[in-house]
């Protein structure tokens, strides 16, 4: 046993949590568990690994950045219900 119901139960104070005695034993199982199964994780041989973050390796998704020409300003107007010269025209919103 790596974790006893009074370890459970100070842990459960601490964090302000009220347990019942069928609860305190539960996660007494579930922490021993875990606390077993870490230490058979660190039997692993791990000479030669690099430490990671994640386990999947991420990248960026990003593209470049690229200057790319515009729309002529007349193609970009087109669907404009109500241009008014070479701006878009939208309803007043501060009075």
């Amino acid at each position: 046993m790596k974790i006893t119901k009074d370890e459970v139960a100070h842990v459960a104070h601490l964090a302000r949590l009220e347990f019942d005695v069928e609860e305190t034993e539960k996660f007494t199982s579930q922490l021993n568990d875990i606390l077993l199964y870490m230490e058979k994780l660190n039997e692993a041989d791990t000479t030669g690994m690099e430490p990671m973050t994640h386990a999947i390796a991420q990248k960026n998704a990003f593209r470049e950045d690229a200057v790319l020409p515009s729309l002529p300003i007349r193609e970009a107007l087109s669907n404009a219900p109500d241009p008014k010269g070479e701006f878009f025209r939208v309803p007043k919103v501060i009075e």
